[in-house]
């Protein structure tokens, strides 16, 4: 199958036989099994170093301490604060000819806790929340949620937050307006149906015996004493966030595709990990970044507007030949990126805001988007004509199915990754990745067979380019 030629319109199901469609499902339990663990950016850094560990890559503050050079074939990693993560594996090349990079974002829409959250309001005791990334409010109530984060106290002790994923736990959620008396609510418009300030999470009703004052509440903060030791000051000092309960399913009657929560982007990240996990011995040092804030701008300290990824690069440059600036500038120039972010895929329930010739499709591989942005592809990296010839040619080469696209109609709105900031280092950059359904959905639904073409797309560009 490798040098077979193929019609890029065909269903890429089809060039599978059936043994090779049980590999497709085989791979995706993992993929399962990431996404239901991962529900967060911590835990997806968390999970990441545990793998990569496994496969044998070293901490480069270790590396730095014991003064210990790398040579081709090393494999190390760095973790920026617990939120993002880089992998690297040293190739035989010098590495002024620049990296080869995948590089994706690990944080996803969600409800976060605010400073002081817990309140009690008609004897019930609520959450309140400020949303994170894009969402459509009116999506987040009546599910099953979850708590997953960490509170750090004063002494300096982390506490790890689940509750919700366990079949003995309880869930939580935010309430709806019954229809019977929902005529006004009806009649606003979709981004005033629900307002942000109203997704509080509904947490308890029992009071607490003996407590006269907001006892529901005491009762709430009893409970998290007993099981997890932390005070409600202690809210102050933490990052507790609200997604939605329950694992990743197999999603149609024929178990084609995946419905999980945060396939953007962690389907990219997945994909691209895995992917280095099978390169062993490149030419050119190869690079898996994962970061986090993609939804809300790139900021802060774990976004990729950071220094962390330039840090980073400048250190392992020091490690294998000695650093200078003029080396960083070059490495950097001279290398090529695969921005590895979702896209839209056709949903011939809403066909009016895509424009046919021009969208993905389920089925039809992996998605490359020459420019993202919105509206006269503002805010978007464009690529160019040869690097795209360049990576056609490689995904030919592979036998990987391919489908290119624009995030809907010109005037009908549009999006951005984090390729655009890459790119100001001069570097080749691309988007590419998974197509989905319900993008920013608390449920979002993804193909497998373009799970599985996008990692052999990945493998693919991390060999040849």
């Amino acid at each position: 199958m490798e040098n077979e030629k193929k019609d890029l319109s065909k269903n890429a199901w089809n060039k599978y036989d059936e043994k090779e469609v049980q590999s497709i499902f085989e791979f995706c339990e993992g993929y399962k099994n990431f996404m239901s663990k991962c529900k967060t950016e911590r835990e997806c850094v968390k999970e990441v170093l545990r793998l990569a560990k496994a496969e044998g890559y070293e901490d480069i503050e270790e590396i730095i301490k014991n003064n210990k050079q790398l040579k081709p074939g090393d494999k190390v990693f760095a973790n920026n604060k617990g939120k993002a993560v880089a992998l690297f594996i040293v190739g035989s090349e010098s590495i002024e000819k620049g990296l080869k990079i995948l590089g994706a974002h690990i944080d996803s829409p969600r409800l976060d806790l605010k400073q002081n959250p817990l309140y009690e309001d008609s004897e019930l005791a609520l959450l309140d929340t400020h949303y994170y990334g894009g969402i459509k409010k009116y999506q987040w109530v009546t599910l099953p949620l979850a708590l997953h984060g960490v509170v750090a106290k004063k002494d300096g002790t982390v506490i790890d937050i689940c509750i919700g994923e366990d079949d003995n736990d309880p869930v939580v959620g935010v309430s709806d307006l019954l229809i019977h008396l929902a005529g006004d609510q009806m009649g606003k418009k979709a981004d005033k149906v629900v307002e942000g300030e109203d997704l509080n999470v509904l947490v308890g009703s029992m009071p607490l015996k003996g407590s006269k004052k907001d006892a529901v509440k005491g009762n709430i903060l009893k409970l998290l004493k007993e099981k997890y030791d932390f005070e409600e000051e202690d809210f102050l000092s933490a990052e507790i966030e609200i997604v939605p309960a329950g694992k990743a399913r197999d999603y149609g009657l024929d178990r084609s595709m995946v419905m999980a929560y945060g396939h953007d982007d962690r389907v990219c990240s997945y994909t691209s990990l895995m992917a280095m996990f099978e390169i062993k011995e490149p030419d050119k040092t190869c690079c898996c970044l994962l970061v986090d804030k993609e939804e809300v701008g790139s900021i802060g300290a774990t976004g990729m507007h950071s220094r962390f990824f330039e840090n980073i690069v400048a250190e392992i440059i020091d490690r294998i030949e000695g650093y200078s600036d003029l080396k960083l500038r070059r490495c950097l120039t001279n290398s090529k990126m695969l921005s590895s972010d979702v896209s839209a895929a056709f949903d011939p329930n809403y066909p009016s805001v895509m424009e046919k010739k021009n969208s993905a499709f389920f089925g039809k591989g992996m998605v490359f988007n020459k420019y993202t942005g919105a509206r006269g592809k503002s805010g978007s990296n464009d690529a160019s004509a040869e690097y795209m010839a360049e990576l056609r040619n490689i995904m030919e080469k592979h036998n990987v199915s391919i489908q290119t696209a624009e995030l809907g109609k010109v005037d009908a709105g549009g999006g951005g990754t984090i390729a655009y900031i890459l790119a100001q280092y001069n570097m080749e950059v691309i988007d590419c990745g998974v197509a989905l359904h319900n993008m920013h959905a608390p449920w979002e639904v993804a193909s497998k067979v373009d799970i599985f073409e996008t990692v052999n797309g990945y493998k693919a560009f991390l060999i040849e380019a």
